[in-house]
């Protein structure tokens, strides 16, 4: 009987660390909801894409794919701007419910661990941009958000760790097909965040 108590102890004791190191209050839903995001930006840019390919004459196709970078990069940005605003609420609402603070020291070190890889590699992703080397745009963004996932697991849940992995892979393959990064960024970015969003949910958020 003493056994018993003993090792209850020990859980509670143990669960009461992992919720002082660790923000728990990530929504999966906010991953399911950012996921179908990235498909629909990465469905417009896709229609973009297509009509540079139609132009025959090299120099116009030139030009025409030097202007739509402007245009594929607010879908990208409006895809993150919104993925951020939802996953902010749906946290928020989340921790409320379970009467946690959404802005501790835990969460502090979260967002730093996150936001140091996704800088680096948005500033990289500029610099190739400027060099035009926009064929390693997707992979470049694959590969450095999945550091960012990696590195941010520590101080939230830990499945965020193989969403990263998975990302880093996909950059990784990406990299060789030339023309088909879209594609890898609709599965990393898209299909990825909707499968452990769905996972996620169901094991976190319907305990709650």
């Amino acid at each position: 009987m003493e056994s018993k108590d003993y090792l209850k102890d020990i859980t509670e004791i143990k669960d009461l660390m992992n919720k002082s190191s660790r923000f728990i209050s990530l929504s999966g839903l906010s991953g399911i909801l950012a996921g179908i995001y990235a498909l629909v930006g990465a469905y417009f840019a896709h229609g973009i894409i297509a009509k540079i390919k139609v132009i025959k004459n090299p120099l116009k196709q030139f030009f025409v794919s030097f202007d739509s970078v402007e245009t594929l990069l607010l879908i990208a940005i409006s895809v993150i701007l919104i993925s951020i605003i939802t996953a902010f609420y749906l946290t928020r609402k989340k921790a409320k419910k379970q009467n946690e603070k959404i802005w501790n020291k835990t969460s502090k070190r979260l967002i730093l661990n996150f936001l140091i890889p996704l800088l680096t590699g948005g500033i990289f992703s500029v610099i190739l941009i400027a060099k035009g080397y926009f064929d390693l745009i997707a992979s470049t963004l694959l590969i450095f958000y999945g550091l960012s996932c990696v590195n941010a697991s520590k101080y939230t849940l830990g499945d965020i760790r193989y969403l990263g992995i998975t990302n880093i892979i996909l950059g990784l393959l990406s990299t060789p097909f030339v023309g088909y990064g879209l594609y890898f960024w609709a599965v990393g970015f898209g299909i990825m965040h909707i499968v452990y969003g769905t996972w996620m949910y169901f094991k976190y958020d319907l305990k709650k």
